[in-house]
């Protein structure tokens, strides 16, 4: 058992342990620095027994178990222990682990014998692992009722936790003492530019109370230290003695990522400088690439790391930003799901017997389209087959604690390739063929896979990453996926290279890690006949090719048959429609947003005969869509059409003014003086019929889509203005009566 007051002696948490449940499931809100990853492990363990414990990132872990066996008194690796990739201590009752190791244990033993509870720290932060982590242990608490699952978050929405957990609540409050927060902008904070970060240091500088500067990532950690005469870095591709200096030194003033905000706490700290900054994934689906993004920071995320300044007493917080800017940042921190490639989810949840997600408790289900592509890579990569479920491989790569696109290399080449899936596993940048990994991560992986003598690193990326293989043109390089980026990395300029890491920045994709390939890839080179549209004909070449990077191109004659399958992903978009068929398209696009099936979508239907059409040598801006358009209609429901989505609108007046749907709702322009007699406005398929309503002689007096209330306000005013400048037109005071549409027939 633990001494619980001897742990949580001054720790704000401690004013609500006594109230801790003796069960789970159980949601802790607590601000950072009030204790909450010190004493709520221990305070658990004390009811259900062995417990894990996750957060977020490597030196998080370490920091958090070293703290608790510090206030325990004991020894680490005896009653308080912790792992992390290539790293283990022992832990009797508590075991502090990353995400990443849990989903690995659980891979292993879906049950979690021997433990009693788990406890999933800074879920407010929503990285991908933590997400995954906490759905596969709901589903393991489900089946056992003795395991005691508590998350715990800083910001999040804690009843929205708990309520899709169907778990309690415990709150505690932090003690924050007042801050001074003033704003001090650069004109270069989008840019990142060195002036911006030189500014940075600037804020940081020639104060004696101790400083936390947070900025987006290590290469700005070391350009803001650069600047600064007593400055530590801390982020998390530093050895642990380098982060144990940044927590434990004496340095006046610490530079981290956000590494700081809420995962580990710095002592000593009474300012904050705060660039605003954050780096976080995104997929770029369109150049099918994932990479770095600096955005700025959740509003959430500013006030955390703003807390870190009031903790001990009256602090001072310098945004390198405006207040408009403040108030310009998106509420809350995005889910790293939404955003991220999702290649590795992918396989840990088709491990779990879950493939795409499909009946697993997660707090945001992943996007269809970046799941399927994450399944596409593990089907090219054999790790699942055609249906989504695991093969033996698929289940050797999910065990491996790397990405299963360096699983797979690693596999491939054996543990020659093991210094480069290990710099590549750290997150190590710059030319990866003279970057050393640790000397412990290599040789854990070499012994995953056979013997096999060194590999040069540009082999071991090109088979991780062929997408990102990149072929020098000018000043920057095309990749095979069809980016181009420019080198950030010092390596010289080597004609081919093989990509590791892409930084996508305000001024484009720059490239942060890479090894020179030696030549081009041969056994990547395909050859194939590709056809492009050129003054409305199709010409055909004969390509070689590695991605989107030609290596030869020579004009074919192309036969109908092998036109039709080059051009086999022309769509509705690349012809040209008439006005009636536009007019038609336009119609159905609103039958299909409006009411679904059975009306399709227009653009992906069969055009296979007008695609021939043009395979044949038609021009493309000859060929009449509007047969192609009525052939996609369903029937028997296009019998009523021209009822559900009318061409034409009667109004009282007699005319017949056309309905135009091109903006996806039904739109009428027509002179006032026609829709008198018309009391409400009239809808198509539930929509309302938005009314550009036009002076006689066209000009647009007003835009409505409820007549009733237009007839019963703002039109006495039109009226007034019209009368005198209209006078031989009428403007009755009861337009919306049967009287005013006759008198309207009356004098026109």
């Amino acid at each position: 058992m633990f001494d619980l007051a001897r742990i949580g002696k001054g720790l704000p948490v401690a004013n609500v342990i006594d109230q801790l449940p003796s069960h789970g499931p159980l949601v802790v809100e607590a601000p950072p620095g009030t204790g909450k990853t010190t004493l709520l492990p221990p305070a658990i363990s004390n009811v259900a027994g062995k417990t894990l414990v996750t957060a977020p990132r490597r030196v998080a872990v370490r920091a958090a178990a070293r703290r608790l066996a510090q206030l325990d008194g004991s020894q680490l690796g005896d009653r308080v222990g912790y792992s992390i990739r290539g790293e283990h201590h022992d832990g009797s009752l508590v075991e502090f682990v990353t995400p990443g190791v849990l989903l690995n244990r659980l891979l292993r033993d879906p049950e979690l014998a021997g433990i009693g509870a788990v406890v999933i720290d800074e879920v407010h932060e929503r990285q991908l692992d933590t997400d995954l982590v906490l759905a596969m242990v709901m589903e393991v608490a489900a089946l056992r009722d003795d395991l005691y699952l508590a998350a715990m978050s800083a910001t999040l929405d804690a009843a929205a936790l708990a309520q899709h957990m169907s778990a309690q609540i415990l709150s505690t409050e932090a003690v924050i003492h007042p801050l001074d927060i003033s704003y001090h902008p650069h004109e270069d904070r989008a840019q990142g530019t060195r002036e911006f970060y030189r500014h940075v240091a600037a804020l940081a500088d020639d104060h004696p109370d101790r400083t936390l500067v947070f900025v987006p990532g290590a290469r700005e950690v070391d350009l803001v230290c650069s600047a600064l005469p007593d400055a530590a870095p801390l982020h998390g591709r530093l050895t642990n003695h380098e982060q144990d200096f940044a927590l434990n030194g004496d340095s006046r003033v610490v530079v981290a990522t956000t590494i700081a905000e809420s995962s580990i706490t710095v002592p000593g700290v009474r300012r904050v400088v705060d660039a605003g900054l954050a780096r976080v994934p995104r997929r770029d689906a369109a150049r099918a690439m994932t990479g770095l993004v600096t955005v700025s920071e959740a509003r959430t995320s500013a006030d955390q790391r703003a807390g870190r300044a009031g903790r001990l007493g009256p602090g001072e917080v310098l945004r390198a930003y405006s207040q408009a800017d403040y108030q310009h940042f998106q509420a809350d921190i995005t889910p790293e799901i939404a955003t991220s490639d999702l290649t590795g989810a992918a396989l840990t949840l088709a491990a779990w017997g879950t493939p795409r997600g499909v009946g697993l408790p997660l707090l945001s289900p992943p996007p269809g389209p970046a799941i399927a592509d994450a399944e596409e890579a593990l089907r090219a990569l054999g790790a699942v087959d055609e249906e989504g479920h695991i093969t033996d491989l698929g289940t050797r790569l999910a065990r491996m604690p790397i990405d299963p696109r360096l699983g797979k290399a690693l596999v491939t080449y054996g543990s020659g390739a093991a210094p480069t899936v290990a710099a590549l596993a750290e997150g190590l940048g710059g030319d990866l063929a003279r970057t050393r990994a640790p000397q412990n991560q290599v040789k854990r992986l070499a012994k995953l896979v056979d013997d096999s003598p060194a590999v040069p690193a540009g082999d071991v990326i090109a088979t991780a990453f062929p997408g990102w293989i990149g072929k020098r043109t000018g000043n920057e390089y095309l990749l095979a996926a069809g980016t181009r980026a420019t080198l950030g990395v010092d390596m010289g300029a080597p004609e081919w290279i093989a990509v590791a890491e892409v930084q996508l920045t305000a001024r484009g994709a720059v490239i942060r890690a890479a090894a020179a390939l030696p030549g081009e890839p041969a056994e990547l080179v395909t050859e194939e006949t590709r056809a492009s549209l050129e003054g409305g004909k199709v010409r055909g070449r004969k390509v070689k090719a590695i991605g989107a990077i030609e290596l030869s191109s020579t004009p074919v004659r192309l036969t109908p048959a092998e036109a039709a399958e080059a051009l086999g992903e022309l769509e509705l978009h690349h012809f040209q429609l008439s006005d009636k068929a536009q007019s038609l398209k336009h119609r159905l696009d609103f039958l299909h947003e409006q009411l679904g099936d059975p009306w399709p979508d227009m653009e992906h239907g069969d055009y296979s005969p007008e695609v021939m059409a043009v395979a044949e040598g038609s021009s493309i801006s000859k060929i009449d869509m509007y047969p192609a358009l009525q052939r996609q209609l369903p029937w028997p429901e296009a019998a009523k059409l021209g009822e559900l989505v009318p061409e034409r609108l009667e109004v009282p007046s007699g005319s017949h003014p056309q309905i135009d749907y091109s903006t996806g709702r039904p739109i009428v322009r027509v002179k006032l003086q026609e829709c008198f007699g018309l009391a409400a406005s009239p809808e198509v398929c539930g929509v309302r019929v938005l009314f550009h309503l036009l002076s006689p002689a066209g000009r647009e007096l007003a835009v409505t889509d409820d007549l009733e209330s237009f007839w019963n306000g703002p039109y006495q005013e039109v009226r007034k203005e019209m009368r005198g400048r209209y006078p031989k037109h009428p403007w009755p005071e009861d337009p919306w009566t049967a009287q005013a549409t006759a008198r309207t027939k009356r004098r026109s």
